[in-house]
């Protein structure tokens, strides 16, 4: 576990020296915390590399079995920090992160910023304030969101003269349909509350003072009554539709069927589901 710097340490620190992103585990859920507060938790360099890091850390520690990602003070993130990137080539965006190309999965979730998909966890995004640009990208790869009331989400970029960057266009419309991912690309609106929930960018709406609660307590429910082989074959199925037909989904699902009916999950989950008891799942 990364230890928090104490608040004096911090303020005489320079960014280089000091960690942007944070990372702790408690009762099998990992908070990863975007740490720049005082820029709204833009996004550099630094904190692209840090975040890839520990992500990938929460990805293969066993004593995780969901991840929760959040933004240090009032903010999710506020997107890219121009001030914070280094000069960099077109082919630099697209290959610089992930470090290891990994065969064995979709090459679509593993580049610079779209490799949330291919961490065999549930990530839950948390989102307690603004997520713009880039922001919005990290939030929309969580698998499920929970949002404060009053968090604004935009797209932005029209706004800054900019492209839909990294696959933005893609996610968006996956997950509103291309009607309101055109309107929200093109526009550069904000959107929260109400709206946000109803155009499925979030899952739920909470007061901000019970955003916190809301989502460990889903997070905490998931841990302790879901098959950790269950919900990863079930993200890699779900990921996997976009690049499918139906017929190659249903084959993979009867695979996955096979390879569930034999495993210890199964026999602990059904041997808890008869004695009412919580599952002592193992398979990770």
């Amino acid at each position: 576990m990364r230890a928090h710097a104490s608040r004096d340490r911090e303020q005489t620190m320079s960014e280089e020296d000091r960690n942007t992103v944070l990372y702790e585990i408690s009762d099998q859920i990992a908070t990863v915390t975007l740490n720049r507060p005082e820029t709204l938790n833009a996004i550099t360099d630094q904190l692209t590399s840090e975040l890839y890091d520990v992500m990938q850390t929460a990805a293969s520690d066993r004593k995780v079995r969901a991840i929760i990602l959040t933004g240090a003070g009032r903010a999710f993130c506020a997107g890219g920090d121009i001030t914070g990137f280094g000069n960099q080539t077109p082919q630099d965006l697209i290959t610089k992160l992930p470090r290891q190309f990994d065969m064995n999965r979709r090459p679509d979730f593993q580049t610079r910023h779209t490799y949330f998909p291919a961490i065999a966890k549930p990530i839950i995004g948390m989102i307690n304030g603004a997520a713009a640009g880039l922001g919005l990208l990290y939030a929309l790869f969580c698998d499920i969101r929970f949002a404060s009331e009053d968090a604004v989400l935009t797209t932005a970029f029209a706004r800054r003269g900019l492209g839909a960057e990294y696959g933005m266009a893609w996610i968006l419309t996956e997950l509103v349909g291309h009607a309101n991912a055109l309107d929200l690309l093109i526009s550069g609106r904000k959107v929260r509350g109400d709206e946000a929930l109803r155009l499925g960018l979030v899952n739920q709406i909470h007061p901000q003072a019970e955003l916190a609660s809301a989502t460990y307590a889903y997070a905490k429910e998931i841990v302790t009554w879901c098959a950790p082989s269950s919900m990863r074959m079930m993200k890699r199925a779900v990921y996997d539709v976009p690049f499918q037909s139906l017929h190659e989904a249903v084959m993979l699902a009867n695979q996955d069927m096979l390879v569930s009916n034999v495993s210890a999950d199964f026999k602990e989950g059904t041997a808890s589901f008869r004695e009412k008891r919580p599952p002592k799942f193992q398979d990770l």
